[in-house]
């Protein structure tokens, strides 16, 4: 089947949903079964991988991508300024309400948006790190709309899970050497990836700022990052939420992952009723390209309702 994408003859193509403007592109035979994927903070639709994305297209998906808000080419939120996480941080220690500019609940309808401007009544879902978030929530809130959910390095957010690695929350709170210069940015891009990727399957420096700096010269928006980390703060716990969920579930972690750590992927299958973990050793924060068959496989068998025979996933069921 000869790989089809919108972008490839016209300029990227974008929506209007839930309010805002989306920008999205699509991969594949729009008759075949529906596969949205949904990335993480700050990660613009064209992080994923190529790889990735042709691998799906010749499983027989049609693929559906899109730029979360305050990312990307869609819709920017700057009249409401850029957040004090640090405040943030000490009222969530605390238990007391966070106010934000939006939440993870207003993500989750930009997705169902899309779905429906494109006229797809149901799909499959995937979705990474904080993508993982908005795709349980997509589960919950729209299952007439989710055919299956696979949420990877993600989290159920539970109070009192691990957060990042202590080297990694001070690189993440560091600036550019130099905000204003376009390749002081990408350095400090790459640094970021480079040290939440996988320590079995390195990216090549290469590779990582080619990536990185293709997203900085598409779009370079950290006030709407801190922004959007400020909608999974107030979003809290999804524990409740996650034992509602009805449709296969199926949660990938990195068993080394530096930024989201695998507690957080065991505690959100534990959470699912039926869900499966696969945990893969040597995996970080990141979708190498060395595992892109293995996890192209573990979707396809999942979207499918099939087992791979040499995978050997926990099971979790509802107690």
């Amino acid at each position: 089947m000869p790989l089809v994408r919108r972008n490839e003859c016209c300029p990227m193509p974008t929506l209007n949903a839930n309010g805002i403007r989306i920008a999205f592109d699509t991969a594949g035979d729009p008759k075949a079964p529906p596969l949205l994927l949904v990335h993480g903070l700050g990660m613009q639709l064209t992080a994923w991988p190529e790889e990735f994305v042709d691998g799906l297209v010749e499983l027989g998906f049609y693929v559906i991508r899109f730029d979360n808000r305050d990312c990307g080419l869609s819709t920017k939120f700057e009249q409401a300024g850029v957040p004090n996480l640090g405040l943030a941080w000490i009222k969530s220690k605390l238990g007391w309400p966070l106010r934000a500019a939006y939440r993870l609940e207003d993500m989750a309808e930009d997705a169902i948006g899309v779905l429906s401007a494109l006229g797809v009544a149901r799909a499959h879902v995937v979705g990474v790190s904080m993508g993982g978030m908005i795709a349980q929530i997509l589960a919950a809130r729209y299952p007439q709309r989710i055919l299956s959910l696979t949420s990877i390095m993600s989290s159920s957010c539970r109070r009192g899970l691990p957060g990042p690695q202590k080297k990694i929350s001070k690189l993440l709170a560091r600036r550019p050497a130099d905000p204003a210069n376009i390749d002081s940015i990408i350095d400090h891009g790459v640094s970021i990836m480079r040290a939440i990727g996988s320590p079995a399957y390195p990216t090549t420096d290469k590779l990582l700022r080619k990536r990185v700096a293709r997203s900085v010269r598409r779009s370079y928006c950290p006030s709407g990052v801190a922004r959007q980390m400020m909608a999974i703060a107030a979003s809290g716990d999804r524990c409740a939420l996650l034992r509602t969920i009805t449709a296969p579930a199926l949660v990938i972690h990195g068993a080394n992952d530096p930024l989201v750590p695998v507690a957080c992927g065991e505690d959100t299958a534990s959470r699912i009723p039926g869900a499966r973990l696969e945990i893969i050793e040597g995996m970080g924060h990141d979708l190498p390209p060395q595992l892109a068959e293995r996890l192209l496989a573990l979707i396809d068998a999942h979207a499918r309702g099939k087992m791979l025979p040499d995978s050997t996933p926990r099971l979790f069921v509802k107690q």
